[in-house]
């Protein structure tokens, strides 16, 4: 086993790249809350469970993430776009 907190500390550490600490505090703070979790369950059923809701919160921090990058791309294309136009 890599440590007691691995889930925790390897869930923390994404967050962190994501951002989503800043963007998304609650969510984040439910992985968070969920990682720990896993780390503390005994049940291979009870961290199978868990898992399972991490994963679910986690893909919705990254999809989230995904969407705040494609929007300030966006924004950026458009600035340029208006800046060559001249407006």
């Amino acid at each position: 086993m890599k440590g007691e907190n691995a889930n925790a500390e390897a869930t923390s550490r994404q967050i962190r790249m994501l951002g989503a600490d800043k963007t998304h505090p609650g969510l984040s703070e439910l992985a968070l809350s969920l990682a720990r979790a896993a780390d503390e369950a005994d049940a291979p059923t009870a961290l199978a469970a868990v898992a399972a809701q991490l994963r679910a919160v986690m893909k919705d921090l990254c999809s989230l993430a995904t969407s705040v990058e494609e929007g300030d791309a966006l924004d950026d294309l458009a600035s340029r776009r208006a800046k060559r136009r001249g407006a």
